[in-house]
């Protein structure tokens, strides 16, 4: 299945060129180097990265590798927990909420030393961290004289995957490139002087805690291993190595440091890797080494942007307009915050940016991007840089589909399947259930166990929600062998919720119990306390009513497990539907309560609006209402991945204007340490989003929201231009797909549609919606013309032949 996708979409990319790319270049520049590391400029492959601060005197650069944690695989599970289950639901019933919250507090909770409150670099569970620091430091410079450089420039190119610095200093020319190489899977530096046997550096490698480092001639050697938190030998182990090519002048090494002197070119080559999967994982880094500094750099170079355009290049927006990229990015960032109708182009670079760190952070066969991605510079990484489950890590993949980089999906996907088994034993011992089950966060151990505060911990839906995943990149390229594989895993969720769902009293629906609506409170009817323990939750009630809808169509599909189908569709019909309450807006929970913050950051309630489909204007309308109202009272405000959020809310709603108003407020500059999330959730000076700290779920969300406004297919029916802003009034994008296997190019005029290609990967009907009456025409790409038929809904519905694209214009 998956050599299949990749050569689909290299046939898509040979159909899709109707529209010719932009002169204009991709880039985050700065004219002064990094003071802070939210102005680093990010570097990655997949599965390695770099952060480098282009500093004059000292240039620091941080080194990330996606697979690098502490902790290990440890029994989270509480096998007295279960004993309580039936306690705590019978407080429940009788509405006496906070009585089981204080008992899961006790008893329903993950054993052991667990997360310790966010700070699992010192327990089992381990966290995300820094690999190391590269240090480069010019010998040149008196660091007590100016060491300015004049006409600085710092740039991240996004068309190639590349940083460079250049700048005068002391009437030396010093310019420097930078990249993690997507063909020999090292990093490579380029330091190069306008004056022969000028350049003199000393380079370290150093980390700021359990490692070693050795030196030869011209090598550096850094290497260690991670602390497992249960005080063994177990941890993962790590290494680094860094060998340098000089022209002229001579290496040497002293103090744990390379000396460079009187060079007038350098070359670093940097490796570096740990033993996940790999347990001889050095032979295989000096191996990527040896093979990377056998090559001349230009080919280096060639072959990296050419493996990395394989992927960037599928995909092109484009917005008529000012284009203000004159400005230093931090700069042009204040600028767009106060008036963006003067930089439309801002938005295709920031859309861009997404597919980039998508691309930087994730590669089939290791792990998907973290809570930063793959950046992190310190030990304790915030919230652990684990996987969160009530929204995060799957925001990070919500651009996959449709911005064209589905293999970049798989990851995700494989971490999903790994959860099944650990999932099982946590399903069996907290619930009696079978089936598996994953709460609200997860690591690369397999943790699956509800977290150990209930307030937020306790959400079960984890797992059902990654399902989501699995299915829609099924929907976007169905393919039987893939179905077959993820099945099992679909088929394990449902069975789960089918074993562990409840009546409730008053309609005898089945609820999920107990649970929470994720990190939001209520308060309790006749007092003042806030809990958030509950029965049947909104979204959970979504996301199981969906993973049966999806099971049962996977089974009928491979046709299987008829009697499952049928106790699937019983059992739809007696979950909770969706309710409107007393404020007309969706309540969040099963009784119309008032929240403990009503301008809470996560607005759960509305998964059925997105990521899910439930919600459609064309098919609840009440419910598309209360939706709004729902966003209204929730504000605009909130942290950075929140505001991401509610711009695919709002896309779905057809309000482009207030999807734009939300992505400008997503793109005003933020404060580098701030709590006040209400007020500081923006982005970064280099573009990086503020939850804050920094967390890369909004740089995605954003993508995808920008996307979602360009183009819908959720709802059975192709939607151009479903939520196009005011201010978009002319543009093209190319290479955006859609579900049932299509691949989009669209030009557009005073808002509307004009021309678009649309490119059949499995030659199914294509069915597209078109918001008035205009007269089309269709045409195959032999010229041929296609016969459509139009509906009482404007939908247009023609037949596709396989490996065909079919030119629409609209008059």
């Amino acid at each position: 299945m998956r050599y299949k996708l990749i050569t689909f979409f290299s046939l898509a990319l040979i159909n899709l060129t109707a529209f010719s790319q932009s002169s204009q270049p991709l880039r985050i520049w700065f004219d002064r180097p990094a003071a802070i590391w939210e102005e680093t400029l990010p570097l990655g492959n997949g599965r390695i990265g770099a952060m480098p601060d282009g500093g004059i005197k000292t240039e620091k650069m941080v080194l990330n590798d996606i697979t690098l944690w502490s902790g290990s695989a440890y029994d989270a599970n509480n096998t007295e927990a279960a004993q309580y289950l039936p306690q705590i639901r019978k407080f429940l019933l009788e509405d006496k909420n906070d009585s089981a919250q204080n008992l899961m507090y006790r008893t329903f909770a993950c054993k052991g030393k667990r997360s310790e409150g966010n700070q699992g670099s010192i327990a089992p569970f381990g966290t995300y961290q820094i690999f190391a620091n590269l240090t480069i430091e010019d010998l040149n410079i008196n660091a007590k004289t100016d060491s300015i450089g004049q006409n600085y420039r710092r740039e991240l190119s996004l068309d190639n995957a590349m940083v460079s610095t250049q700048y005068f200093c002391n009437g030396i020319h010093y310019t420097k490139e930078y990249f993690t190489d997507f063909a020999n899977d090292v990093l490579i530096i380029k330091i190069k002087s306008d004056k022969k046997n000028s350049l003199n550096f000393r380079i370290a490698l150093s980390r700021p805690e359990r490692a070693k480092v050795e030196t030869t001639a011209n090598s550096i050697r850094l290497y260690g291993q991670m602390y497992d938190g249960l005080d063994s030998t177990k941890g993962m182990l790590f290494e680094s190595c860094l060998k340098i090519k000089n022209s002229g002048g001579t290496v040497s090494a002293e103090s744990q440091s390379l000396f460079v002197k009187g060079a007038h070119e350098i070359i670093l080559y940097v490796t570096y890797g740990t033993n996940f999967r790999e347990s001889d994982f050095p032979k295989s880094l000096y191996g990527k080494l040896a093979k990377a500094q056998s090559q001349n750099y230009a080919k280096l170079k060639t072959n990296h942007i050419s493996e990395y355009q394989k992927l960037f290049n599928r995909t092109h927006l484009e917005l008529s307009g000012g284009n203000k990229d004159y400005l230093p990015t931090d700069e042009r960032l204040v600028a767009f915050s106060k008036n963006p109708e003067q930089d439309p182009a801002f938005i295709p670079l920031y859309f861009q940016f997404g597919r980039y760190l998508l691309i930087g952070s994730s590669r089939p066969g290791l792990l998907p991007p973290n809570l930063q991605g793959l950046w992190s510079n310190t030990i304790q990484t915030p919230w652990n840089g684990d996987y969160h489950l009530n929204i995060n890590v799957q925001m990070n993949h919500w651009a996959a589909e449709v911005a064209n980089l589905p293999e970049l999906h798989l990851p995700l996907i494989d971490l999903t399947k790994s959860l099944v088994e650990p999932g099982k034993e946590t399903a069996k011992v907290f619930y009696n259930a079978g089936g598996w089950v994953a709460h609200m966060k997860t690591n690369i151990w397999g943790f699956t166990a509800p977290g150990e505060n209930p307030s937020w911990g306790a959400t079960n839906t984890g797992g059902g929600w990654l399902c989501q995943h699995l299915w829609e990149h099924y929907r976007f390229q169905p393919d039987a062998d893939y179905l077959k594989e993820i099945y099992p895993v679909l088929k394990g969720a449902s069975q789960f919720f089918l074993d562990m769902l409840m009546p409730e009293p008053t309609h005898n629906w089945l609820v999920t119990a107990p649970s929470s609506s994720p990190e939001n409170g209520f308060i309790m009817p006749g007092t003042n306390k806030g809990v958030n323990i509950c029965m049947g939750p909104t979204m959970d009630n979504q996301i199981v009513r969906e993973l049966f809808t999806n099971m049962i169509d996977a089974a009928q599909l491979l046709h299987q497990d008829s009697a499952l189908c049928r106790q699937l569709q019983e059992t739809i019909k007696r979950l909770p539907p969706n309710q409107i309450g007393k404020y007309g807006q969706l309540m969040e929970w099963l009784e119309d309560y008032d929240e403990t913050e009503p301008q809470h950051r996560h607005v759960s309630h509305l998964y059925g609006l997105y990521p899910g489909w439930e919600i459609t204007p064309a098919t609840t309308p009440e419910l598309v209402q209360a939706a709004r109202i729902t966003l209204d009272r929730r504000g605009d405000g909130g942290t950075g991945w929140s505001r991401a959020w509610k711009i695919n809310f709002w896309a779905r709603l057809g309000d482009g204007d207030r999807a734009f108003k939300l992505l400008q407020q997503l793109l005003s500059p933020s404060k580098v340490k701030s709590s006040d999330y209400k007020n500081y959730g923006g982005t970064y000076p280099n573009l990086f989003c503020a939850h804050p700290p920094f967390q890369i779920d909004g740089n995605f969300g954003g993508c995808s929201g920008i996307a979602e406004m360009l183009i819908q297919s959720h709802a059975g029916y192709i939607a151009l231009l479903p939520a196009l802003p005011e201010g978009w009034k002319d543009g093209s994008f190319k290479g955006l797909r859609a579900r049932g296997g299509f691949t989009v190019n669209l030009q557009w005029k005073n808002s509307r549609p004009t021309e678009a290609f649309i490119y059949s990967v499995l030659g199914e009907n294509c069915i597209i919606h078109c918001s008035d009456n205009k007269t089309i025409s269709i045409k195959d790409d032999s010229a041929g013309k296609v016969t459509f038929t139009r509906n009482n809904a404007n939908e247009i519905t023609f037949p596709t032949i396989a490996g065909k694209t079919y030119r629409i214009t609209f008059e």
